[in-house]
């Protein structure tokens, strides 16, 4: 396996065994980096910092993430013209703040009736 470390000059090709003595020496861990290379690579290092660092990448890439939000818009089925064009103004901020926009027609009693007003409305 090919060992690498900070305490290492170059990276060395060495059997497990004299690996595991190497670290040993140093009063360090063994810690295998990439199993699936030709040879494996395994680091010499403290295998708690080693962790920590690990937590502290995955914390950091997390945070960069940026946060989608879903903003919705609602209608109602006999919606007139000027409040259909007032709430596309506000959709078309909400996306331009780089969120998502739902929008939706809601029915309420026997307006279930007017269906058809509904999907023009979205279309």
């Amino acid at each position: 396996m090919r060992v690498v470390g900070d305490n290492v000059e170059q990276p060395v090709v060495l059997p497990i065994r004299d690996a595991l003595k190497l670290a040993d020496e140093m009063e360090l861990d063994l810690i295998e980096i990439s199993p699936k290379a030709d040879p494996p690579v395994c680091r010499i290092a403290d295998y708690q910092k080693f962790l920590y660092q690990q937590k502290k990448k995955a914390k950091e890439l997390k945070a960069n993430q940026a946060k989608v939000t879903i903003k919705e818009i609602r209608f109602g089925p006999q919606t007139d013209d000027h409040d259909y064009n007032f709430k596309l103004k506000h959709a078309e901020n909400f996306l331009k703040e780089g969120s998502k926009v739902k929008a939706y027609v809601f029915f309420r009693g026997r307006s279930i009736v007017f269906k058809e007003q509904g999907e023009i409305l979205l279309l």
